[in-house]
């Protein structure tokens, strides 16, 4: 029997001093219209500087003029554009802002060229986040790359970074900072406590809710679950359409309870009549239900921590998840009882939240409640996008100090002056449709301990350091906030220990997980009790940089 075997078109061959660019841009296209500016001035840079080095870069997809940008805006688009690309040709990934990794994923998983993601360094848009996220992925999914990020394309070290990519296909940045767990001595005090966790946390178990799978392209937030049962975790996989239900089922009068309850505790809202642009009280009011409603579904599955995707689902639905997940991630909050008012829900406790369900992030909050817990230190514990850093302009300090920034839901317990420090204002329309307001403040000086649980090598892999939070004067607070998105909370983090090129080339994710600590000793031995814990769960662990002191941690 004869048979119509499909013919494949031939892929073109790219020039010896070709390269190509490629630019992943967002699913909603009022963001890729907008930052369309910024990403189109990175890849002029660029440009210029491949052809500073002896090379051509070319653009593998045109400008979209009836969408006004040209970025892939999605997965199939994505597929189409490296269907027709020579495979073996070297590849740049330019990203100036955020970006949805799976939009390229499928194609870098083929490709067999070299492959460079390549990132400004600008806080106006979530570029650095975007490759950061889009690094992780790669490393999930075992895919060789290389990275560059710039505040200067023109500058010598990044050209000479560039040109050894160019020629060589790869290039390596300075790691030195990472000590394995194994090379660290852990007290016995410590090295126990986290041990016997470790084993309780088998026996007993816990369950993450996951209100939907996959944020906006974030294939290096899902956790495996063969990794993940193990270590005696499970998950529920919940739809965000009960939550919808459910958070339209819930009586006003209820929501109105916790609006109060936010009001007396000192939160302002920032509000207005225009829904498109100002923040309503009927969008805090439906943010209320969301926030009783997810505390009762929670409950109803005997979840320990849950995570919201918010978007893509219920961005079309219903007001911001934020102010919600700020919230459940507090000790101090509204109240939410159970259906018949039988009884209170979690009481004295936060909720642990992963944002973007972020299932690294969710994985490692619950490490850090059992540890916390267990030695009198905060539980309240968040995510934030690496989003940007920069020097102090203010001189406070001589160190170099990050700006982590999550999209508006951080706990208060971390914020100077708690509730009474915290703001909400509108979610920019550019990104959130139906409004919504954000849980904002500025973190508060102390000691930290950052973290990043990620998947490598087909395991769970864990990098862990000490850091600190500093004060910084108003003036250079709001010069950072209107560089990046200044409705959204913000620290100003410095990480003992880790200069930023050496974060960024170790650094698996978008989000880093941060947690306070009383003070720079009871930080160093929680640091060393979750080390010792996630070792015994069976996850490799590092750990970063040094000690407050500069200490070596080995």
């Amino acid at each position: 029997m004869a048979y119509a075997i499909p013919k494949l078109p031939k892929l073109p061959k790219a020039g010896k001093k070709q390269v190509y660019l490629v630019a992943s841009g967002d699913l909603r296209e009022s963001a890729n219209r907008v930052c369309w500016e910024a990403q189109q001035a990175m890849e002029a840079a660029l440009t210029e500087a491949v052809a500073a080095c002896g090379y051509q870069l070319v653009r593998a997809h045109p400008y979209k003029p009836d969408k006004g940008h040209g970025f892939i805006s999605s997965q199939r688009e994505g597929m189409e554009v490296f269907s027709r690309l020579d495979p073996t040709a070297r590849l740049i990934v330019a990203e100036a802002v955020w970006q949805y990794s799976h939009h390229v994923l499928a194609g870098l998983m083929h490709h067999k060229g070299p492959i460079l993601t390549a990132a400004n360094w600008s806080g106006q848009w979530p570029g650095l986040v975007g490759m950061l996220n889009l690094n992780a992925c790669l490393t999930k999914a075992g895919v060789p790359y290389s990275t560059l990020w710039a505040e200067d394309f023109q500058a010598p070290g990044f050209r000479k970074n560039l040109q050894r990519w160019l020629e060589k296909g790869t290039v390596k940045h300075d790691t030195r900072h990472v000590t394995p767990l194994r090379k660290v001595e852990i007290p016995a005090a410590e090295r126990r406590l986290g041990q016997a966790l470790a084993e309780q946390l088998r026996r007993q178990k816990a369950i993450m809710g996951i209100f939907d799978e996959g944020c906006m392209g974030m294939y290096n937030a899902i956790l495996p679950d063969e990794l993940l049962a193990p270590m005696g975790v499970y998950k529920e996989r919940l739809s965000q359409s009960a939550l919808y239900y459910e958070t339209i089922q819930t009586p006003d009068a209820e929501a109105q309870a916790v609006r109060q309850w936010y009001d007396q505790a000192g939160l302002r809202f920032i509000t207005g009549p225009n829904p498109d642009a100002d923040l309503t009280d009927d969008q805090i009011l439906l943010q209320c239900k969301m926030y009783i409603a997810a505390m009762r579904i929670a409950d109803d599955f005997g979840c320990d921590l849950i995570g919201v995707q918010y978007q893509q689902g219920l961005k079309d639905l219903l007001p911001a998840s934020d102010l919600v997940e700020g919230t459940l991630n507090n000790t101090e909050r509204p109240p939410v009882r159970s259906r018949d008012g039988s009884r209170e829900l979690y009481p004295g406790q936060p909720l642990m939240h992963f944002n973007e369900v972020d299932e690294g992030a969710g994985l490692d909050a619950l490490l850090i409640n059992r540890v916390h817990r267990t030695m009198g230190q905060p539980v309240e514990t968040t995510l934030h996008d690496v989003r940007w850093g920069d020097v102090d302009r203010s001189g406070t300090t001589p160190d170099y100090v990050w700006v982590f920034m999550i999209s508006g839901g951080a706990p208060p317990a971390h914020f100077i002056d708690g509730w009474r420090g915290a703001v909400s204002e509108r979610q920019p329309p550019m990104y959130f449709r139906l409004g919504g307001g954000t849980l904002k403040g500025v973190s508060k000086p102390g000691e930290i301990i950052w973290s990043r649980i990620y998947v490598q090598d087909g395991r769970l892999n864990m990098d862990i350091g000490r850091g600190g939070v500093v004060q910084l004067p108003d003036e250079e607070t709001q010069r950072r906030l209107q560089a990046t998105t200044p409705q959204w909370p913000i620290m100003h983090a410095v990480l003992y220990g880790v200069s930023r090129d050496q974060f960024m080339a170790r650094h698996k994710a978008n989000h880093i997980q941060v947690v306070y600590a009383t003070d720079a000793r009871s930080a160093d031995r929680a640091l060393l009790a979750r080390a010792a814990m996630a070792e015994a769960l069976g996850i490799r662990v590092f750990v970063c940089g040094t000690k407050k002191d500069g200490k070596s941690w080995a």
